[in-house]
């Protein structure tokens, strides 16, 4: 079993309708008929929502997605109608919330892999392929690859795995046409963003896409090379053969899967309370990448 270890009560806003909740994002409609996109605070690892928040993670979510939905703005349009607070929401609304157009959802997680890690390498390591597409061999944990990779993956429940399948899977899905443009703009964002990540300092390892469709135009959604949607590693610190460092919720895996938090990964007991040390240092990892990538403080 796994999910919420305490899902959240939704808050309730005049004028707006909640959908749904998330792992990190609350889903409201408004009286337009717009989505409301709200990024809680909260930190999901090995398919559960834990039980304690970092601070500011949402925030961070939210105006580090903005920044890079202006840098794409020539390649793919995007959902953000405005980031203004709906009248009556909360004051902590501010910064995390957005306005969104309402898309047709494509039920694929589109992921571009530039860098062998994760799951790739464990299929790397049994068959000499990522998702069907056969890479060369000599591969280590960490490598980078001849060229970037479409890598889809089928969309989870709260809870449980998303579920990495071929491009023929994909396509059965979706149709062959949305496929191969899903693969092209998913391709082309990763490109453009690992270039600009790079010059920062930043190896965009790999990442994971949203798309929808208005009438007929693809549209890029939900949060986009954020460090919960993306592997982002410090150029300085690449040294293939090694698990990376990175800027994204390594503090918390590691510590769960350490004697000192006494939780066993394989029970169906729901982990525990990070203590404040791992909080603050996953909070400076968010933090570090958005300054890093902007080129400007955190406010």
């Amino acid at each position: 079993m796994s999910g919420f270890v305490e899902k959240p009560e939704p808050i309730q806003v005049p004028g707006l309708v909640h959908l749904h909740t998330g792992k990190v994002r609350d889903l409201y409609r408004d009286e337009a008929g717009d989505l409301v996109m709200v990024a809680s605070d909260r930190m999901s690892a090995y398919d559960w929502v834990l039980p304690t928040e970092i601070p500011d993670k949402g925030r961070v979510l939210t105006q580090l997605s903005l920044w890079w939905f202006d840098q794409l703005a020539d390649l793919v349009p995007n959902h953000v109608l405005s980031a203004e607070l709906p009248a009556g929401a909360p004051a902590d609304w501010a910064g995390r919330t957005l306005v969104c157009k309402s898309l047709r959802m494509v039920p694929v997680e589109c992921v571009a892999r530039g860098y062998l890690t994760g799951s790739g390498l464990l299929e790397y390591n049994d068959s000499r392929t990522v998702c069907g597409l056969a890479l060369p061999e000599g591969l280590v944990d960490g490598s980078e690859l001849p060229a970037p990779i479409f890598t889809p993956a089928t969309k989870a429940a709260v809870g449980e795995h998303d579920e990495n399948v071929s491009f023929e899977e994909a396509a059965r899905q979706v149709g062959e046409a949305v496929a191969a443009e899903l693969r092209e703009a998913t391709l082309a964002v990763y490109s453009r963003a690992r270039d600009i990540a790079r010059e920062r300092g930043i190896i965009l390892a790999d990442t994971k896409f949203e798309f929808g469709f208005e009438d007929d135009t693809l549209v890029i959604a939900d949060e986009v090379l954020t460090p919960d949607s993306s592997r982002f590693w410090p150029v300085d610190g690449w040294q293939p053969g090694r698990a990376q460092p990175s800027y994204d919720k390594q503090f918390v895996r590691d510590w769960l899967t350490s004697p000192e938090s006494g939780w066993d990964r394989g029970s169906e007991q729901p982990p525990p309370a990070l203590p404040q040390r791992v909080v603050d240092a996953t909070r400076a990892k968010y933090v570090e990448a958005y300054e890093r990538l902007t080129g400007t403080g955190w406010k």
